[in-house]
């Protein structure tokens, strides 16, 4: 459990200390918004097109190893960065760190999920889900005031550095974590494991993927419409900090809420608040904002704890891996495409009209969720 939650912490750090840079590199490059969405969403597209085969790997090699391996190549995209000069390095530099990023998610999830069974496992897969929100926290804001203090070639290789530390935990501790997987293992298969919810996965993925693609969308732009209040990069920096540190608050309270709610409550309660808070920062000054970032963090990764921690409820633990594989080839590959759709929306209409599409396709959740409690609850009364 540690390790997992140590990698997804480090690798989620990576993944939003992109935000931070994004606005820098469009500076430097005098990119349009549809560049900036482009390159995010090269970044999650290799790490949405790599979850399969790295769940595979982690099968096969040890889910120790394949982190590690993933870490590194995660931490290399920054100074390949650094190197890089133009459009096109930079691409395949965010190419190349998507690619480790693949690794973490399906193979931590299935580590996290063997050792957890049960209502338990929604709250240790919500528990695994707030951990990548402290990464979240500390890297995109240590970054920042890095960036204050030295140019951003140099700041990348301090990032490199952070991910082979890593790389080298990971590694140290995997004996341990492998250990207590197995060991784990053994009384699951005893005990038996659920049937499929039919239809329940499928709507479970439709939910994760509008969720995911709101999520992206707004913190692609948030940064140029808090720009647009008045804020310079350290605000900035702070800002992506309070946004995170409500997220991770959220993704904490809502795995435990999800499991006395249910998805259905739960996701009702987070979609609808995430899209009113998108909706009352538009008009709000910068300080105004600032002050509503946490709220807006609550709701808008709050919602993905309960859907992390139900997918074990809806596939047999034989399915498992495959299963989270799927669901983050879905969801990260919706972030993938989201950031490049809204950046084409906000080139023609501007930020803060693109911002009304995101609060508008979210409410697009709430309906499923009502399927998916359906769903559940027929599967329950067939039992």
């Amino acid at each position: 459990m540690g390790t997992a939650c140590g990698a997804h912490a480090v690798h989620d750090g990576y993944t939003d200390v992109l935000y931070v840079m994004l606005p820098l590199w469009q500076s430097e490059l005098g990119l349009g918004y549809a560049a900036v969405g482009a390159l995010r969403s090269l970044y999650s597209g290799a790490m949405a097109l790599f979850q399969i085969p790295a769940g595979s790997l982690g099968d096969r090699f040890g889910a120790g190893l394949v982190l590690a391996i993933g870490t590194v190549l995660a931490a290399a995209a920054f100074p390949l960065a650094a190197m890089g000069h133009g459009f096109l390095p930079l691409a395949l530099a965010l190419f190349v760190g998507g690619v480790g990023a693949s690794v973490q998610h399906p193979v931590a999830s299935a580590v996290v999920a063997r050792a957890y069974h049960g209502v338990r496992s929604r709250t240790a897969l919500g528990t695994y889900n707030f951990a990548g929100d402290l990464g979240k926290m500390v890297l995109p804001a240590a970054t920042a005031l890095l960036l204050t203090l030295l140019p951003w070639r140099t700041a990348m290789w301090a990032l490199f550095a952070v991910g082979v530390l890593a790389a080298i935990a990971i590694l140290v501790a995997t004996p341990a974590a492998d250990r207590g997987a197995r060991a784990a293992k053994a009384p699951a298969a005893r005990a038996g494991t659920p049937a499929p919810v039919k239809g329940g996965f499928r709507l479970l993925l439709a939910i994760g993927v509008i969720d995911t693609a709101t999520r992206s969308g707004f913190l692609t732009f948030l940064p140029f419409l808090l720009a647009a209040k008045g804020a310079e990069l350290p605000t900035i920096g702070l800002a992506l900090t309070l946004i995170f540190a409500g997220g991770a608050a959220g993704k904490l309270a809502c795995a435990h809420l999800g499991a006395r709610l249910g998805v259905l409550r739960t996701v009702l309660l987070t979609e609808g608040l995430t899209a009113v808070g998108i909706l009352a920062l538009l008009p709000l000054p910068l300080e105004a904002g600032l002050a509503v970032l946490p709220l807006i963090g609550v709701a808008l990764n709050g919602t993905s704890s309960v859907l992390y921690g139900t997918v074990p409820e809806l596939v047999p633990e034989s399915r498992r891996t495959r299963a989270f594989g799927i669901f983050y080839t879905g969801t990260i590959g919706a972030g993938a495409v989201s950031p490049i759709v809204y950046g084409l929306f906000s080139d023609w209409v501007g930020v803060t009209q693109a911002m009304l599409g995101v609060a508008a396709v979210v409410l697009a959740t709430l309906p499923l969720a009502v399927l998916l409690n359906r769903a559940m609850s027929r599967h329950i009364a067939g039992e």
